[in-house]
């Protein structure tokens, strides 16, 4: 279950700069400073499981049929010979 954070005496550069962060990414104040702890904290470690299904996920998301791999080698050697 998600808790609630108050914070106090932040220092108006740190809260103008936090601002101007969430307005160019069109997030709000209380989703910037989410991502920016986030970021700072460091990346969660993710097992081999979860990667796995995130992937299926992905894929499952996509449309159309998919390339070959045989479909997408010729791609990538298409206008290097």
């Amino acid at each position: 279950m998600p808790t609630t954070l108050t914070l106090k005496n932040i220092p108006d550069e740190i809260y103008e700069r936090l601002k101007a962060s969430a307005a160019e990414h069109h997030r709000s104040l209380n989703s910037e400073a989410i991502v920016c702890l986030e970021s700072a904290l460091g990346p969660r470690k993710v097992g081999v499981e979860e990667r796995l299904r995130r992937a299926h996920e992905s894929r499952s998301r996509m449309r159309g049929p998919g390339l070959s791999l045989e479909e997408i080698d010729a791609l990538k050697r298409e206008g290097r010979e």
